[in-house]
């Protein structure tokens, strides 16, 4: 995967690799003593199910980052490695 600065992920959409759109992105978590992100916090979009997916306060989704596959127009996610 290519190198993306963290301002060009601002308010990107987050969709699963079936085409659904998830949400939009929060906020990163990063750890910081080995610089890798950690995981994504999404703000869900109406429309998707989160039954299946890890929840902090009941609107932000968490999203390991290692089911991220490309960073572009939205960021995509692998479904299956994105749920709980």
């Amino acid at each position: 995967m290519t190198r993306v600065f963290a301002r060009t992920l601002s308010r990107k959409k987050v969709m699963s690799n079936d085409g659904k759109v998830i949400g939009t992105l929060k906020n990163l978590r990063v750890d910081f003593d080995s610089g890798q992100v950690v995981e994504m916090l999404v703000h869900p979009d109406a429309s998707f199910d989160t039954s299946n997916y890890d929840m902090e306060d009941d609107k932000i989704l968490k999203v390991s980052f290692e089911a991220v596959k490309d960073i572009k127009d939205y960021i995509v996610v692998d479904r299956y490695l994105a749920r709980k």
